[in-house]
């Protein structure tokens, strides 16, 4: 038996039947009031038959008025009996095969864009540090809206589980909401929640703890955190490690480790929109095939949680190099099974490496290289090369196979269009 195909035991009790997970990608497949659709039960499907040992969803936001993207699933109230059936069909879906199947807990606080909502929640009034105006400055959470929002984190988990997911992640990275909480660039708080990393992660400790009353002690609870944010005088490694340790007293069952937020995302594949306050990444960091292994592996002489790391791999060699290290206990795949349903079945059995799908991508072709020069070109070839990644996930939703020759630009418009189009509706609702 390879590392990869090693069954996990997790703190709780329950099974992964290997290593390999599908990491949460944003679908945009549901209605425009945030409901699930036979489109997201069709994804599933097939990433429930590809091998993976875990899924993990996209974004579920617990706020309809802060949304990650147009067409994300909401659960900010007790589901009527329509949700609660849609739910159900969509964790029938992911779960077939015997396959984990998590529900990914969401709140994009400043990071929701202004035609979702110009005056977003978060920590403190600190706008993005982005230009184009995209989003609008955020006002700061009273307490009684922090204790509301614990309250719907732990609402949206239970509906979760009684819907027939196996566990739920609560998302805390990437600079949405709770990260916004962590980092003492997007929290000057002084009250109870802000200053020093203790107050800083009391409200995600609070999710944690709420959340887990809410499910019980078996039910399996992720948290997927930064490593860092890697901008200068933000969340730091140290901080992250402190948060880790936090987290394994509260008993969760699996950590994500990953890094960066919208104002600094070279981590998350976008190139050319970091600010000035950008802090380098190491070298040995950004040589490496996964990004966070070096900050799992330190994470491991500290703690015993299981950690996943996600975030570049494409070679069996290097997962399984990580697994036998004890870098990382489960590794996570993403936008090679936007094309590649099957990635995971395919590496146990064999492949050697998966196909690098970004090398071959970009609005600009490669005659007209000298304009990535510019720092516009760049932002914008970085977002259309995610969208490309978002139209193979609706066209698999759809019923249709992905498509490898698909243009960037056709891509970037066609998802654009249908996320204008979601936006139209929402207001019309």
């Amino acid at each position: 038996m390879t590392a990869l195909a090693a069954p996990l035991m997790l703190p709780c009790g329950a099974r992964l039947p290997n290593r390999l997970a599908k990491a949460a990608m944003t679908e945009g497949l549901a209605t425009p009031d945030g409901r699930p659709t036979a489109e997201l039960e069709h994804l599933y499907g097939h990433w429930a038959d590809s091998g993976a040992g875990l899924l993990l969803s996209g974004n579920i936001m617990i706020d309809k008025d802060h949304l990650e993207r147009p067409g994300n699933v909401v659960i900010d109230r007790e589901p009527d009996a329509d949700m609660a059936e849609r739910l159900e069909r969509w964790a029938a879906a992911g779960t077939r095969n015997g396959t984990e199947f998590w529900a990914q807990l969401n709140h994009a606080g400043r990071q929701t864009q202004k035609s979702v909502n110009a005056h977003p929640k978060s920590a403190s009034g600190i706008t993005l540090n982005l230009a184009g105006g995209q989003f609008g400055t955020p006002s700061p959470l009273t307490i009684e809206q922090i204790a509301d929002l614990v309250n719907r984190w732990a609402m949206a988990a239970k509906a979760c589980k009684d819907a027939g997911f196996t566990g739920v992640q609560i998302h805390a990275a990437h600079g949405y909401l709770i990260s916004q909480f962590l980092s003492p660039l997007a929290n000057v708080r002084t009250d109870k929640y802000g200053r020093g990393i203790e107050k800083r992660s009391r409200f995600l400790l609070e999710v944690v703890g709420a959340v887990r009353v809410a499910v019980g002690e078996s039910f399996p609870i992720s948290v997927k955190l930064n490593s860092a944010d890697f901008q200068k005088g933000g969340f730091a490694f140290e901080d992250s490690l402190t948060v880790v340790q936090k987290l394994e007293k509260a008993t969760v069952d699996l950590i994500e480790i990953s890094g960066g937020t919208y104002e600094q995302p070279k981590l998350l594949g976008i190139e050319g929109i970091e600010p000035e306050n950008a802090q380098p990444v190491a070298e040995s960091t950004a040589a490496r095939e996964a990004y966070f292994v070096d900050f799992a592996n330190a994470m491991q002489e500290h703690v015993s949680v299981p950690l996943m790391v996600t975030g570049g791999f494409r070679t069996r060699a290097a997962m399984d190099e990580a697994l036998v290290v004890g870098a990382a206990d489960v590794i996570g795949l993403a936008r090679p099974m936007c094309v590649l349903t099957d990635a995971p079945k395919r590496l146990l059995d064999g492949l050697d490496e998966l196909p690098r799908y970004e090398e071959q991508l970009g609005l600009i072709p490669e005659r007209l290289a000298f304009l990535k020069t510019a720092k516009l070109i760049r932002t914008l070839d970085g977002f259309a090369i995610i969208y490309w990644f978002y139209e193979q996930i609706w066209r698999l939703g759809h019923g249709r196979r992905a498509d490898e020759n698909l243009s960037v630009l056709k891509a970037y418009r066609l998802v654009d269009s249908r996320s204008r189009d979601l936006l139209k509706k929402r207001s019309q609702s």
